[in-house]
């Protein structure tokens, strides 16, 4: 998916008291084995993928692996919860979900972990964040989210429970498209979601980027999601579920 995967898991106590004890390494190359099956499925770079038989026509919409299923319903749900702002049927070429395709597969690397039956884990997709249980006893996972102007600094640290995406133009630059317009367009610096799935997460991230504040209110409004957005002029919003871990920006000193 052009990008790099991390994990970083939480190992059973020497007073494991369950049997067998869970192999973390049997349980994250289990998990890479889905990420390698989300690659080969909806590659947009490799022309023999599904996805790209499907963006040139050579396949029917509802052609394909089952996943492909999966990942065109969970686009259709994101479509509705952005109001439009997220729309992979808009984009040029022709339907493209790799805008939540990215946080889907990390869901399901998570969840692979997960069944393994290890204590806690964090997945990491090129810094969008999927997470379970607690890396140390009362102590959250935590993400940092990078400043878009100043890339040394921090423009907020949330505690993390569940999924955190963050989406802008300060790392490959003008890259998001207005659903709307079909042209480059961007109401944010910087847009980050969570909620309890990455995949939701991801796409209202995307969402965000391009529709700045008319979807900040739409995420208000999902239960279990919250977002925060720094917009181009630097002035910063956020809803009323965002956790943060330190000061709320702007009132540290």
């Amino acid at each position: 998916m052009g990008t790099v995967v991390s994990f970083a898991v939480l190992l059973p106590a020497p007073s494991w008291g369950k049997l067998p004890r869970p192999d973390p390494g049997a349980a994250i190359r289990a998990a890479c084995a889905l990420l390698h099956e989300a690659d080969a499925v909806f590659s947009t770079w490799d022309p023999r993928s599904p996805l790209s038989r499907l963006r040139r026509g050579e396949a029917p919409e509802g052609d394909g692996p089952p996943i492909m299923a999966e990942v065109r319903a969970a686009c259709q749900a994101a479509r509705e919860a952005s109001g439009g702002w997220f729309d992979p049927w808009a984009m040029p070429g022709g339907y493209d979900p790799t805008g939540l395709v990215k946080g889907w597969a990390v869901d399901r690397a998570l969840a692979s972990v997960r069944q393994a039956g290890l204590p806690a884990a964090l997945v990491n997709g090129g810094g969008d964040l999927a997470a379970f249980g607690r890396p140390a006893p009362g102590e959250p996972w935590r993400a940092g989210i990078r400043h878009p102007w100043r890339p040394s600094a921090l423009a907020a640290v949330l505690d993390v429970h569940g999924t955190v995406a963050t989406s802008g133009t300060y790392e490959r630059g003008a890259h998001l498209l207005d659903p709307h317009t079909g042209r480059a367009g961007c109401r944010a610096a910087s847009a980050t979601v969570t909620g309890p799935s990455l995949a939701m997460a991801d796409a209202l991230a995307t969402a965000l980027a391009v529709g700045g504040d008319a979807v900040l209110a739409a995420v208000e409004g999902l239960p279990g999601y919250a977002g925060y957005l720094i917009r181009p002029d630097g002035t910063e919003a956020w809803t009323s579920g965002l956790r943060f871990a330190g000061p709320v920006p702007g009132t540290g000193p």
